[in-house]
């Protein structure tokens, strides 16, 4: 039987990028053959030649080059797997003419309006009809890619990989570096980009600054949002830090009072699966996926409502019987999530039944 052949392209988000290096790892463990398609330089951000894949650089763009490039790269595939919509759309292009099976998998419903919108719509048809079989992180993108034309679209157990939650013992020298050891620390992670709500969440970091001690806000990450927001917190002299991203989030987070998660779109957001694996109160702004992630394990408050999210959070620091009620519920709730395993054996099916007959290997 020969060795089975498969192509990953990787798309942007810290969940993808997790995801991608979890099932490399495991399918070349099994026996698979694994090409990782990505940018320049994700090589060594996730050492994927350590994991026993190959790695073809493509620039994340859908021009004839790129195309070009990533076509050559899934020419010997048996099964190619793009994660995320952009991903898609240009493998879908890439793929062209040729019998290839591409799955997808969609871990986040983006949001647009206007123009941008009817964009969006066009993309998600044109990546979920050009796949084989589509993997939702949720089962509102499940319905979501049927909506748009999928031929097969299916509930996909994901997980992220446990070495992203090491074992972190409350460390006192994280909340010295931080500035907070006799104040409380809120904690958010996350792309900063419009509908992440980072303006949601700084109009409730104004409200805080009426509590004694005021609360600090650390906010994980970057994006095209990162100048506006520092501006507006420095106009406004607001109890918030942006440190960029980070790659020491659970050491951070293990000494949060509170993580905060603003925005909508990820069904399974990485801030929401660390704290509640650390066992951190979750404040989110959810429903949908997010809700069939976290269960009763948070504490959900309506998108883009600051004064909810302002609310919940003042409770909860005033309650430390009902932040300790969520911190168990969440480790409990976590540890009914899908595990790696899960995720890969999953995969791996879906592969072997595109391959067929080309070759397989066991699940």
């Amino acid at each position: 039987m020969s060795q089975l052949r498969t192509v990953q392209v990787l798309g942007g988000g810290a969940g993808s990028s997790a995801h991608v290096t979890s099932l490399t790892a495991g399918l070349v463990a099994r026996g698979v053959q694994v090409t990782v398609c990505a940018p320049a330089g994700a090589d060594r951000a996730h050492d994927f030649p350590a994991l026993g894949a190959r790695f073809a650089p493509v620039p994340r763009r859908t021009d004839p080059v790129a195309v070009a490039a990533l076509r050559a790269a899934c020419a010997d595939a048996d099964v190619v797997h793009a994660h995320g919509l952009h991903a898609a759309v240009r493998t879908g292009i890439a793929l062209s003419g040729r019998s290839t099976p591409l799955v997808v998998t969609w871990r986040t419903r983006t949001h647009a309006e206007g123009a941008r919108g009817g964009l969006l719509r066009l993309l998600e048809r044109r990546a979920a009809r050009a796949a084989a079989v589509v993997l939702g992180s949720s089962s509102e993108l499940v319905d979501r890619a049927r909506r748009r034309g999928a031929r097969d679209a299916r509930l996909a157990p994901l997980s992220i990989p446990a070495s992203r939650f090491p074992g972190t013992e409350h460390d006192g020298k994280a909340r010295v570096e931080l500035g907070v050891v006799e104040r409380p620390l809120i904690v958010s992670a996350g792309s900063l980009h419009a509908h992440h709500g980072h303006d949601t969440l700084l109009d409730a970091a104004r409200e805080w600054r009426a509590l004694d001690p005021v609360p600090l806000l650390v906010v994980v990450g970057e994006g095209r949002r990162t100048e506006a927001l520092r501006r507006r917190i420095s106009e406004e002299g607001l109890p918030v830090v942006l440190t960029g991203c980070r790659d020491d989030l659970a050491r951070i987070l293990a000494v949060a009072d509170l993580a905060v998660l603003p925005g909508r779109g990820e069904a399974r957001p990485v801030l929401a699966q660390e704290a509640l694996r650390l066992g951190v109160p979750l404040v989110a702004a959810g429903g949908g996926g997010l809700l069939e992630l976290v269960g009763d394990a948070a504490e959900l408050v309506p998108y883009g409502d600051a004064e909810a999210l302002a609310g919940a959070v003042v409770r909860l620091l005033a309650a430390p019987e009902q932040r300790d009620r969520l911190a168990w519920a969440g480790r409990i709730q976590a540890a009914g999530w899908p595990t790696e395993d899960d995720t890969i054996a999953h995969v791996l099916a879906v592969y072997n039944e595109l391959a067929k007959p080309t070759g397989s290997v066991p699940a």
